[in-house]
């Protein structure tokens, strides 16, 4: 190769490794669904919660700032595999079908699916009492498919909102609700009359979703997420967003 290809080439190169390094650089496009506390809520007009402080702590660690999007849950799948989005953090159970279509970073916090109901419902005593009930379920989350597919006798009520999955159970218009432990715990604390039955009904895994065409990003996820773990972050975190409960 002559020097004026060399120069060529040289000059070819320097866009790609200008976009890597604004890539490497420019903050994580990040979707939510504040609406679950406590992993993620809009407190004061500004979103929080143990996922939102946790991505934040991860992303400085990077030498990365965030910026956050708020959509509905069922959207957010959706959209990083659109390429609106770099990551979806937002209290999601890692499951073979979603990482079928996007990555997932290494498991953050264990959880698992419960029954919320009010404590004046005496005819609900476990799962198996369900059948003929009105649950209701988040569209787009792991409780829909797992009351379909385990529980087909139930009546399930699907809702857009985790505020109205939660709100129908309280005002009687449900009988129960299927979600993640920490929130309904967290609801059950705020409002005495409901409950939330023992055990659970699943034990599953949160993750960060991340784009598949972004290894990079997940693999300083997963760097960053195993600094705050050592660091004690992630238990200063977790001691404040979960308690002891």
């Amino acid at each position: 190769m002559n020097r004026r290809h060399l120069l060529l080439a040289g000059l070819a190169a320097i866009p790609a490794a200008a976009a890597a390094a604004q890539g490497a650089t420019a903050p994580i496009r990040v979707a939510t669904d504040a609406t679950f506390p406590p992993f993620e809520l809009v407190e004061n007009g500004r979103m929080t919660g143990f996922d939102i402080q946790l991505v934040d702590a991860i992303a400085k660690t990077l030498d990365r700032g965030t910026e956050w999007t708020q959509i509905d849950f069922k959207g957010l799948v959706p959209g990083l595999v659109a390429g609106r989005f770099d990551m979806a953090a937002s209290a999601i159970y890692i499951t073979p079908e979603r990482a079928k279509v996007v990555d997932f970073s290494d498991p953050y916090y264990t959880g698992g699916l419960v029954v919320l109901l009010r404590r004046d419902n005496t005819a609900i005593k476990g799962p198996d009492d369900l059948a003929g009930k009105r649950v209701t379920v988040q569209v787009g989350t792991k409780s829909v498919g797992y009351l379909r597919d385990t529980y087909p006798k139930i009546e399930r009520v699907e809702v857009e909102k985790n505020e109205a999955m939660f709100d129908l159970v309280r005002i009687g218009r449900a009988d129960a609700a299927v979600t993640g432990r920490p929130a309904a715990l967290l609801y059950a604390r705020a409002n005495p009359e409901m409950q939330v039955l023992s055990p659970p009904l699943t034990s599953e895994h949160y993750g960060f979703a991340v784009r598949k065409d972004l290894p990079e990003l997940l693999a300083g996820i997963n760097r960053g997420l195993a600094g705050v773990r050592a660091d004690g972050a992630w238990q200063t975190l977790a001691d404040t967003w979960f308690g002891q409960g």
